[in-house]
């Protein structure tokens, strides 16, 4: 880990925690989950870069969980009775996606080989796209431009936890064994938009046929069988694990799996608004990536949950 990766971990862990009513208030709103057995992954995986395949049986411990990803109201909360800065701010900018800019011929900075995200100074999650920008009328959006160190810093506060990936799999997927989305196979159920996704030509033209060019609220679409809703599509969600490819599939159920904690590399699940099928349809719920954990964009956020064993001994 470098200096900067360390200063930022110590950040995250050093945040000081929320009154104990508050912390009390945040579990009793997350989703209880009985755990047991379910099937992770996929039969067979479109980027094998991403070891999401083949499906393997996992055992969880009970948990809970957040219904949604953490809004800007909550991460503004956060933010205001701790006075935490972001990655994003303390770096003094982040990537915006060009065609949630007025003017992105202002901004000709980009990642290698991904044009349309442009490096705004001054972007971070109170600004989305840059100074002059808020989220005044977002306050039940995604809080975005989170890097992990972020999340860690709001689960340190609260008194909670980033899922495991196994965790968020088995959440995301509401009950259903071995299906695409949250609601079976079917991208559009009834013919209808069931989550916020590309339609169109990417990266250049959006139809809006779900009716979102950036984040929808989180509450947005309907809720999967467990009452959790945007676990396909809208922002990626931080995982807690490291990245690493999944433990080999063997004759026994992987018990409460998690990946290594150390290392840079942290998973992503879910995809964001910017993922169509001729680029990147990571909008499954066996679909995963990774990112560094000090990066940050305008389609990454997170959700929170909770190790009900661990909490135990809080």
């Amino acid at each position: 880990m470098s200096a900067d990766t360390a200063s930022y971990m110590k950040a995250a862990l050093a945040v000081p925690a929320a009154p104990q009513e508050l912390r009390m208030a945040l579990r009793d709103k997350l989703i209880a989950l009985d755990g047991g057995f379910f099937d992770m992954g996929a039969r067979r995986s479109r980027f094998s870069e991403d070891f999401d395949a083949p499906r393997r049986k996992v055992r969880l411990s009970p948990f809970r969980i957040s219904a949604t990803a953490c809004t800007n109201a909550e991460f503004a909360r956060f933010v205001q009775t701790t006075g935490y800065r972001t990655v994003a701010e303390i770096e003094g900018w982040s990537y915006v996606f060009h065609l949630l800019l007025d003017d992105a011929s202002r901004f000709p900075q980009t990642p290698r080989g991904l044009p349309w995200w442009r490096k705004v100074d001054g972007a971070c999650w109170y600004a989305p796209e840059g100074p002059g920008s808020d989220v005044a009328e977002r306050e039940d959006h995604p809080v975005v431009h989170v890097a992990w160190f972020d999340a860690l810093a709001y689960c340190t506060w609260a008194g909670l936890d980033l899922p495991t990936e196994a965790q968020w799999e088995c959440a995301a997927r509401g009950g259903l064994a071995n299906r695409k989305f949250p609601w079976g196979n079917d991208m559009l159920p009834n013919g209808s938009h069931a989550m916020n996704i590309w339609q169109g030509r990417f990266p250049t033209e959006n139809t809006l046929g779900d009716g979102y060019l950036g984040t929808a609220p989180v509450t947005a679409f309907a809720p999967n069988g467990y009452g959790l809703y945007n676990t396909c599509g809208n922002v990626w969600e931080w995982a807690r694990d490291s990245y690493t490819p999944h433990a080999p599939k063997g004759p026994f159920p992987l018990r409460d799996p998690v990946g290594i904690l150390d290392g840079n590399a942290r998973i992503q699940r879910g995809g964001s608004y910017l993922c169509h099928e001729s680029y990147c349809d990571r909008y499954h719920v066996h679909s995963r990536t990774r990112n560094d954990a000090d990066s940050s964009t305008g389609n990454a956020g997170f959700r929170v949950a909770l190790d009900v064993r661990a909490a135990a001994q809080r």
